[in-house]
């Protein structure tokens, strides 16, 4: 077996692991479920991808990011890998062809996406694979006390009893201590399962929130002085446009991104960021996942997020390359007040969250007691307008359907025309004879695709029409009849968002919204909100040192350089006495010896003992003295 150096040397180039990367490969690889917690950009793929080269068999990957795993499968095809991805929108025949694959050994990596794991097609095949590792992306997902709670992560545990000695590697960049609890529980961790943390602690940047009405021009003078590139997010999707353009109008490279945008906008205005051709990127939270950008210099967040763990994912996407960075939040009193407004909105009534339901399946012509894995294109907007409904509550009337495990909603991600043959090569010929028209395009297809006989393939049309001198309409006419025919499936290119039905269409006495749940989801959200405002508000602890402390990460230093930590120290520094009686302190403790506070302060400053006690406060604060359980001091 190759070691887990080789490996990392081998595929991916890299001389040695980050801590704690190869202590994660090696509990893998000892048979331990193991959960791992590491900041976003941490290198968190790597801690699936190796132990599963080091051994025989297929690494399922669990995750609902579909960009993420286009990309990742890209990625492991490039460097000679086989990886293949099953989720909503192939259609079933690609499904079917990539399980079988799968289940005779052809793939190294299988990614699937967590709805798929409850279907008869997917269990049937995962019975029979060779697997040696279930790795789960998100496992925040699989947490009712997460923000992004995803029932279909809930089927992880049951599949487990087909391969009861496979070991589990739940990954996140953020969870609490209940979050950490309920993933080892809900993913039936086993006896000695491990838990690797890495410090929250990001100390090469500063952390900054401001309450700040100008947000506009404050945004400039902060990408002016900071320079390098950044991203700014933003909660709606109209303001992406108009602060990319107030940025432009003031000499500043940038440009918008968000779901609503087609797939080749989005992935043009992301490479053209990703390359530096354009130094800022205004977006909705629909950006950054899967991005390894290592030089972002500061993230900027122009809307309060809902929670202090999508804040922190979201804002660890600057520094991943250790150089000092940024991230600031600007708010005004009117954005905490509309952060709590919103916490009603997110709880619809029963009656509308049924009446959407209904008027979903109505939408998308739907009988009762049918549509069970049925995958449609899903546009909103659209679908309010036709039934004259409001975008915002329909919205979270939908995530809680989907909370509930009615229904999956998928953003919008391009998946490129696919064909594959259906027929062997007999066949083939004897077709070509009595169709003579259509040879040119078969012998094109397979001069320019290699392995189209047995495997969904990515094709052009348009390739295919410059080949073939024809107009590309004509290309996909001849497609059509060929797949009409069945000498081969052709699946059309799609970018569109999507929705999924996890159950066959219910009738309404039987669509059962779990009462007990929803105000549990309430508290927690609830919780998570209180929490981001306080974040905000409060100006007596390190930000750093108070994300650490909400993920359950007690102790955690000062950083010494966001907003709340200078504004301490600038204060410090104005006042004479303060000054004096800090040096005073340090030189005495200099000696390293424990002394009570008393003893080191000077003759007759009785006077001045609430100082002291003060100074030596702010001392222990920024870890510069400790104390032991006799109340004395010592210099660290």
């Amino acid at each position: 077996m190759p070691t887990s150096i080789e490996i990392l040397q081998q595929y991916f180039g890299y001389d040695s692991f980050r801590e704690p990367q190869e202590e994660i490969i090696q509990s893998i690889i000892e048979g331990k479920d193991t959960l791992a917690l590491l900041p976003t950009g941490g290198g968190k793929s790597l801690c699936f991808q190796i132990p599963a080269l080091m051994q025989d068999g297929i690494c399922i990957v669990v995750t609902p990011l579909i960009a993420l795993m286009r990309d990742q499968v890209a990625n492991l095809k490039q460097k000679n890998i086989k990886a293949a991805a099953v989720f909503s929108g192939l259609s079933y025949a690609e499904i079917d062809l990539i399980l079988d694959n799968a289940q005779f050994g052809y793939y190294k990596f299988l990614y699937v996406s967590p709805e798929r794991l409850k279907t008869e097609i997917f269990i049937e095949r995962f019975k029979n694979m060779n697997v040696n590792l279930i790795a789960v992306d998100e496992a925040h997902c699989v947490s009712q006390w997460g923000y992004d709670f995803r029932p279909p992560y809930l089927e992880i545990a049951e599949i487990r009893k087909y391969h009861p000695q496979v070991p589990v590697l739940a990954l996140t960049a953020s969870a609490t201590k209940n979050v950490q609890k309920d993933i080892a529980e809900k993913l039936a961790f086993k006896t000695g399962n491990r838990l690797f943390q890495k410090s929250f602690l990001r100390s090469n940047i500063k952390f900054v929130a401001r309450n700040e009405q100008a947000k506009y021009p404050k945004m400039v003078e902060i990408i002016q002085k900071v320079k390098g590139s950044g991203i700014v997010y933003v909660r709606n999707r109209n303001r992406t446009k108009e602060i990319a353009e107030y940025l432009i109008n003031n000499k500043v490279s940038a440009d918008f991104y968000h779901a609503g945008l087609s797939n080749e906008q989005r992935n043009r205005k992301q490479e053209n960021w990703v390359k530096n051709k354009t130094q800022v990127i205004v977006c909705t939270n629909a950006f950054g996942m899967g991005i390894d950008k290592p030089d972002v210099r500061f993230v900027i967040h122009a809307d309060i997020p809902e929670s202090l763990e999508a804040y922190y994912q979201e804002a660890g996407r600057a520094g991943r390359d250790g150089e000092i960075s940024y991230t600031v939040l600007l708010y005004t009193q009117q954005d905490i007040d509309s952060l709590n407004e919103k916490l009603e909105e997110k709880f619809p009534t029963k009656t509308n969250i049924r009446n959407v339901y209904n008027a979903l399946c109505n939408h998308l012509k739907i009988p009762i007691e049918n549509g069970f894995m049925l995958t449609c294109n899903f546009d909103i907007v659209y679908f309010c307008s036709q039934f004259k409904l409001k975008i915002q509550p329909t919205f979270y009337a939908l995530k809680i359907l989907e909370q509930q495990g009615y229904i999956q909603l998928n953003e919008g991600v391009l998946l490129p025309s696919r064909i594959v043959f259906k027929v062997d090569n007999l066949e083939l010929y004897k077709f070509e004879v009595a169709h003579s028209e259509y040879s040119l395009i078969i012998k094109t297809i397979l001069r320019t695709y290699g392995g189209i006989i047995h495997h969904y393939t990515k094709i052009s049309e348009p390739l295919l029409a410059s080949k073939l001198k024809m107009k590309n309409e004509d290309v996909v006419e001849q497609l059509n009849f060929l797949n009409r025919q069945k000498i081969l499936s052709y699946v059309p290119a799609s970018d569109k968002p999507t929705v999924t039905f996890l159950t066959e269409r219910l009738h309404d006495d039987n669509l059962h919204i779990d009462t007990k749940y929803f105000q549990q989801r309430k508290t927690v959200i609830e919780a998570q909100v209180y929490a981001m405002i306080e974040y905000i508000e409060q100006e007596k602890s390190c930000r750093q040192a108070f994300i650490c402390a909400y993920f359950g990460e007690e102790n955690a230093p000062n950083c010494g350089c966001c907003d709340v930590c200078l504004n301490k120290n600038k204060a410090v520094d104005l006042d004479e006495d303060f000054v004096h009686a800090k040096r005073t302190i340090l030189e005495k403790l200099a000696d390293g010896k424990w002394k009570k506070l008393d003893t080191i302060m000077p003759e007759n400053a009785h006077f001045a003992q609430q100082l002291y006690k003060d100074v030596a406060r702010f001392l222990l604060d920024e870890k510069l003295i400790e104390i032991n359980v006799h109340n004395e001091l010592r210099i660290v």
